[in-house]
Parts: C-alpha cells; sequence; structure tokens
C-alpha cells in the first residue's frame, strides 16, 4: 500500500532544526520550497523544526525531510513522523540511524565485501594512541556521527592524534579513526524510481586544501568540480554499482548520497549520506542534472518517496 501525494496534499518541508547544521539545511529547505511552488505543490510549508516539532507538524500529511545532521537525519525526526504517521520523504528509522553513525555503516557494509579503509573505533574511556596501533600514520579523526567535516583532522603524530581525538569529542563521545589515504575524492547520488535504485552522474572533488574539509565544502572556488568524474568506463561502473550496492545494504530508500576514495583502482566507501543537501552548490542536484534530471524534477521524484513504505 502506498499513499499517493496530489497537488493539493498539505506538505511539511522540515528545515533548521538544532544540529551544526542547521544554516545548510535551511538552504536546502527554501530551495526544495520554492521548487515545490513551481511544481504546483500551493499546499507546502516550510516548518523549522524545535522541541515542539509534534505540534508543529498536526495536519500535515507528507513531509520533505531537509533536515540535515543530528535529530533530522540520524532516525530521530523519521521515529516521530512514523509515531505520527505522517509519510516522510527519503531513508527510514534503522538506516538514517545505521548510516548516521559511520562505525556502524561500516559493520553493514563489511558484510556486502564493499571496500572500506582500515580503521578503528574508539569508545570514550580508550586511549587513542594504543587503540591505533594496528594503523598506519597518517590518520583521519572523525566524530563518527558528525556531518559536514565537522571536528574532522589529519594526524601525523601521537602527540597530534591526542589534540585530533579531544576535538572531535566536543560532538561525539566515539571517534572513527581511519588510515589517511591519497586517490581520487568522488561522490555519487542514489536515487529511486519505480522502486528501482540507480546512481547519478560521478561527482570527482579536487579540493585545493589537502583534504575535503568544512572549507573545501563551503567556500566558493576551495574546490574544483569534475562531472562526470574523470574516471575510466570500468571503474565508473565499479562505483555506481558499490553505491546502489551500499545503499541497499544498508537498507536506504528515496535518496542518499555515497562518498568514496577510489585507490589504486579499489573504491573504498567512506559513508553515506542520507540526506544529501539541496543547496545552490550542494552535489547532489549537480549529479542529478548532468543525467539530465533538473533540479525541480529531483525534487520531485525525492517527494514520491514518501509515498512509499519504509
Amino acid at each position: 500500500m502506498q499513499n499517493v501525494i496530489q497537488k493539493d496534499s498539505k506538505i511539511a518541508v522540515l528545515c533548521g532544526g538544532m544540529s551544526s547544521e542547521r544554516e545548510v539545511s535551511l538552504r536546502s529547505g527554501k530551495n526544495v520550497y520554492d521548487a515545490l511552488q513551481r511544481l504546483g505543490y500551493k499546499n507546502s510549508k516550510i516548518v523549522d523544526i524545535n522541541e515542539n516539532a509534534a505540534n508543529e507538524l498536526k495536519g500535515f500529511e507528507f513531509a520533505y525531510n531537509t533536515l540535515h545532521g543530528k535529530y533530522g537525519e540520524d532516525g530521530c525526526i523519521q521515529g516521530l513522523l512514523e509515531i505520527l504517521k505522517i509519510p516522510y520523504t527519503g531513508c527510514g528509522v534503522m538506516a538514517s540511524a545505521i548510516c548516521m553513525n559511520k562505525e556502524y555503516t561500516k559493520k553493514v557494509m563489511q558484510t556486502a565485501n564493499i571496500p572500506l579503509i582500515k580503521s578503528v573505533y574508539l569508545l570514550p574511556n580508550e586511549n587513542p594512541i594504543e587503540k591505533v596501533k594496528s594503523l598506519k600514520y597518517p590518520l583521519m579523526v572523525k566524530p563518527v556521527s558528525e556531518g559536514s567535516s565537522f571536528g574532522m583532522s589529519k594526524v601525523n603524530t601521537e602527540s597530534e592524534l591526542i589534540t585530533a581525538v579531544d576535538n572531535a569529542r566536543k560532538y561525539n563521545a566515539q571517534i572513527l579513526i581511519e588510515e589517511y589515504l591519497v586517490g581520487v575524492a568522488a561522490t555519487v547520488g542514489v536515487l529511486e524510481k519505480d522502486g528501482k535504485a540507480f546512481a547519478t552522474e560521478i561527482l570527482e572533488l579536487r579540493p585545493k586544501n589537502e583534504w575535503y574539509d568544512y572549507e573545501a565544502k563551503y567556500t566558493k572556488g576551495m574546490t574544483e568540480f569534475i562531472l562526470p568524474a574523470e574516471l575510466s568506463d570500468e571503474m565508473t561502473e565499479k562505483v555506481k554499482e558499490t553505491a546502489v550496492k551500499a545503499f541497499e545494504v544498508c537498507g536506504c530508500s528515496g535518496v542518499s548520497r555515497v562518498d568514496f576514495l577510489i585507490v589504486n583502482d579499489i573504491p573504498y566507501v567512506l559513508e553515506i549520506n542520507t540526506n544529501p543537501g539541496m543547496t545552490d552548490t550542494s552535489d547532489l542536484p549537480a549529479q542529478a542534472a548532468a543525467g539530465n534530471i533538473n533540479y525541480d524534477n529531483l525534487v520531485e521524484m525525492i517527494l514520491k518517496s514518501a509515498g512509499l513504505n519504509k
């Protein structure tokens, strides 16, 4: 059974929220709202999510989720919407919760033999220096459940590792530490049409900084974007197949974006973003456009995922 979305359906565009990615989410929400208006969904309305979300959402028939980060991308808002019986776009509770946690995402993908960079998972009271003895420097230190590269650092020494872990713990108590590899950074969207997942064109990222950090992501001119990516036909196919496989094995639905680092012809999956940005500079709209899916069509394609059972 599925819910049919009509042009006069009452649609809440969820944005803002209470995470560190609030400002990006507000921009995503405004763009999606404008697209819905152009598409004729005149009963759509922007809802800036806060602690009173349950009351704010009363009366809406569908929710278009453009929240990023904590509470919006980790299964929390999805669980509330399930309780309120409001169908919503994108991934369900389980997939959102799994993919928000980089370590759990890796554990699930491991079962499908998806290539993963060697890493360790650091719990709150564990000694990072002892924990990383099986890894080779340099290392990347990442909060396990944070987006937009907040709290991430590259480290070359034990003293840098201690500082980086302390910084990352300002965002999450649990930390993922990976070996730092040099390769081709790429990202690919995964969408669904008629219930079947497919990959968008692949976007290659060439940051001016050493790696794709917050500045490189959100500062114009700090990253060169190659679309479609300059990869062999064989590697292009391999990346797309791996992206869809990761999407499916993690139980994703509607929309996601899978980030890769391609090293020595191995497409390592870094993480899955279950609610990609929809701003003017976001990756997913550009990837879709390269495949002849314009912004409004992309918004409507994602909207239709709200009518499907998760």
